[in-house]
């Protein structure tokens, strides 16, 4: 099934940054990888930093999957609340996860330092406003619980929020501190090429057929009669790795996205150019691109098939343009680009990283939900340390035993 219909603005922005070998002949590894997207390159690029060799395989061409389509909002706020994922997985373990997202911001900024490519990556603050009077209580109870934790938060009244942005009407919004955005189809390709100058390897256009697990490892069985033989095998291919568990532990969404062209003004487009989301469920959420767009998303609604999804695009389109346009009268609004996705959420809003008793060798990196980049960075450091044979005070988090 496709990923992705309409026109995903990173690909169409960036168009064809690097070109990857498919893979012909038998190979031995340490580690493999099978997901070329941003979750796939980062766990690279940490086994790879530890000095664990990789080879990196994907069906389709790098980051042509779910990466093009993502909006790349890195927030610490999982899609779940924290005082309401204290009630679901216990105070200890919400209040762990918060922090692990936290602290994933700043290893990605780490990371692009290192990198030293353009990804544009930038810090930024992250409103989380009421949609509803309504939900006006709720929110202050969370924002009241993030700064009881030691997370970086203010309150703002209603009178702040209008002095900001004085066509949303709404009642009150958690500040946070602790944000940033990227590119994440650059980021995906400047990660895997420093793997490569450093000894990995990846291929695209290969799929896996089957996979074999066995005493000594994995051989996963190509579509071109070509094996590859590993030591740990690493599935990181999004909800498509749902395939390989026989228990389901995810929910699929329909997603939608729109970018704006570019808006001709030298000062931010709003509030420093904040990211924005709402506490409604579905929410709508907001970032602006390093030259001067607005990207909007949301309108989510229940997977059914991808021509359903697909069939929605337009009229969902029409709809983030009017709510866009109806929080920022004043900006010259134009859709340039459309595109919708499939996604997946769990239960209480947490990845699952780690392995199951059924496929031995064997570790997932399912980063699900609105704030899968930095998942995927909590994941890559939780599989490293099994891997090396160190243990990962974090890791039962995320384990699949919890459910």
């Amino acid at each position: 099934m496709d990923l992705l219909s309409g026109q995903p603005y990173w690909f169409y922005k960036n168009g064809i940054l690097d070109s990857f070998p498919a893979l012909r002949e038998d190979i031995h590894t340490d580690v493999a990888i099978m997901g070329g997207g941003i979750t796939g390159a980062l766990l690279a690029w940490t086994l790879t930093e530890a000095g664990i060799p990789v080879v990196v395989i994907e069906k389709r061409h790098i980051a042509l999957g779910s990466t093009s389509g993502s909006t790349a909002l890195l927030q610490y706020e999982i899609d779940t609340p924290l005082t309401e994922l204290i009630e679901l997985v216990g105070k200890k373990n919400a209040v762990r996860s918060y922090q692990l997202c936290v602290e994933a911001i700043y290893k990605i900024q780490k990371i692009v330092k290192l990198l030293d490519k353009d990804v544009h990556f930038s810090l930024k603050d992250s409103l989380y406003y009421a949609s509803k009077k309504n939900d006006l209580p709720d929110l202050k109870k969370e924002y009241q619980e993030r700064k009881n934790q030691g997370i970086n938060v203010a309150w703002w009244e209603q009178d702040e929020l209008r002095s900001h942005f004085p066509a949303l009407k709404k009642s009150g919004a958690i500040l946070s501190h602790d944000a940033a955005q990227l590119d994440p189809y650059k980021m995906t390709h400047a990660l895997l090429n420093a793997c490569v100058l450093k000894g990995a390897k990846v291929y695209d256009t290969v799929k896996v057929e089957v996979i074999n697990h066995h005493k000594k490892g994995v051989t996963l069985h190509l579509d071109n009669g070509s094996q590859i033989n590993a030591g740990k095998l690493i599935i990181a291919s999004g909800y498509e790795s749902q395939d390989y568990i026989a228990k389901k532990v995810t929910r699929l969404h329909s997603t939608y996205a729109i970018v704006s062209k570019p808006i001709m003004q030298d000062k931010p487009l709003w509030y420093k150019n904040a990211l924005l989301w709402e506490s409604a469920r579905p929410y709508l959420y907001l970032r602006t691109t390093e030259d001067n767009r607005v990207l909007i998303g949301g309108k989510d609604e229940t997977f059914q098939s991808a021509g359903k999804r697909d069939r929605l695009l337009h009229s969902k389109s029409k709809q983030l343009a009017a709510a866009a346009m109806k929080m920022f009268p004043v900006l010259p609004f134009v859709t340039d680009y459309e595109w919708c996705g499939t996604f997946a959420e769990t239960e209480d809003g947490l990845p699952f990283i780690g392995g199951i008793k059924e496929h031995p060798n064997t570790y997932f990196a399912l980063g699900f939900g609105g704030n899968g980049i930095l998942f995927s960075v909590i994941a890559a450091d939780i599989i490293r340390d099994a891997i090396i044979g160190k243990k990962n005070p974090d890791a039962s988090i995320f384990c699949f035993e919890r459910v």
